[in-house]
């Protein structure tokens, strides 16, 4: 008997409250402007996440360009050596023909 005296105590001050809370346009507004805030606050996160994801990618375009850039160095300082010997390789072959050139200009001459 007590459960069903406080349900309808209960009940009757829903009730008054109610009663009492005629005009709801107001709070409709408010509730709109913040379904519109939600809104645009998860399209900022949205956003957000793709920045991250860009900037994520930047990273690690600018990481692999770090490390080109590095194997381009190692393969210019190779190149520059193979340079190195065959003009070396060229300067003796260029020796070795001119000592042929003479001899057989001494062999002709004689």
């Amino acid at each position: 008997m007590k459960s069903t005296i406080g349900m309808t105590v209960a009940a009757l001050a829903a009730v008054a409250a109610l009663a009492g809370c005629t005009d709801l346009k107001p709070l409709q507004a408010d509730i709109d402007s913040l379904k519109t805030q939600v809104g645009q606050i998860s399209s900022d996160v949205a956003a957000l996440k793709t920045s991250k994801a860009d900037a994520s990618a930047v990273t690690a375009a600018s990481s692999a360009a770090s490390s080109a850039s590095a194997k381009a160095d190692a393969a210019q300082g190779t190149a520059n050596q193979a340079l190195a010997a065959a003009q070396a390789a060229q300067t003796g072959v260029n020796d070795l023909n001119e000592k042929i050139d003479r001899m057989f200009k001494r062999s002709v001459s004689k």
